[in-house]
């Protein structure tokens, strides 16, 4: 028998965890900083027993720092393993590049340029770099030397969902009809229409971002997150305490 289906209205987080749910930051550590900084305010002034801020993916490509923001995830999961990270499909498409540097893939063709000048490497996207596979291995050669190996660790190390309370976090979605366990880590990271057309309550909540909004989307059954933080100034967040569910954001224009 199907679980039965819970509507965001009526979803709980876990009894006194207080969960933060971070949309897709694309290199800017700036928007990074003031959430966690405004998090960080918020404990202090109405404090938890516990708490979780968990950081839906896509940390690389597009804006200006992704080394910083890569830096400041790994220094925040080891002051405190609260802080969950999950993969990307940008974050994993980073990893693809590093092993095979293909001209057409999606880091070179979306906001790797941006993502290996924050390590100091030049690199282009432009039809330069097709016909020219001796170009594109020296500057896959130079952006290999230049990364540090403790980002390639964080990157392999992201799992690609976690579940708090009436919560399923993933980075883009899931196949509905699929129980939780059984999901494809490729829909977990990639998937759009199929999961965004669906109207029938999952058992969880799914909360996502991939798909950009203009502010955050909150649904029956999932919350998007993800307002083009690279490109709006607008880093998102959802919120739960206990029954309690609202909306951060973080305007840095």
């Amino acid at each position: 028998m199907a679980e039965p289906g819970i509507h965001f209205l009526d979803a709980h987080g876990p009894e006194g965890v207080r969960l933060y749910a971070i949309g897709d930051v694309h290199g800017r550590l700036d928007l990074l900083a003031a959430m966690h900084q405004r998090i960080e305010s918020e404990l202090q002034w109405k404090p938890v027993p516990d708490w979780r801020i968990i950081h839906l993916g896509d940390y690389v490509d597009r804006g200006p720092d992704s080394r910083g923001v890569i830096d400041f995830l790994i220094e925040a999961r080891e002051r405190d393993p609260r802080n969950l990270m999950i993969a990307g499909n940008h974050d994993v498409g980073f990893l693809d590049f590093l092993r095979t540097p293909d001209p057409e893939g999606l880091f070179m063709r979306y906001g790797g340029v941006q993502t290996a000048e924050s390590y100091g490497i030049s690199l282009t996207a432009d039809a330069s770099w097709f016909g020219k596979p001796e170009t594109l291995r020296r500057g896959h050669a130079a952006l290999l030397e230049a990364m540090p190996q403790s980002h390639v660790d964080f990157l392999r190390s992201l799992p690609f969902s976690v579940t708090s309370g009436d919560f399923f976090f993933c980075h883009a979605g899931i196949r509905p009809g699929i129980p939780f366990d059984k999901q494809n880590p490729q829909d977990l990271i990639w998937i759009r229409d199929v999961f965004h057309d669906h109207t029938g309550l999952f058992p969880k909540i799914v909360v996502h971002g991939h798909t950009p909004v203009a502010e955050a989307e909150v649904m029956a059954n999932r919350v998007n997150v993800d307002t083009l933080a690279w490109q709006s100034g607008m880093l998102t967040a959802l919120v739960v305490d206990g029954a309690d569910k609202r909306i951060l954001e973080i305007s840095i224009k």
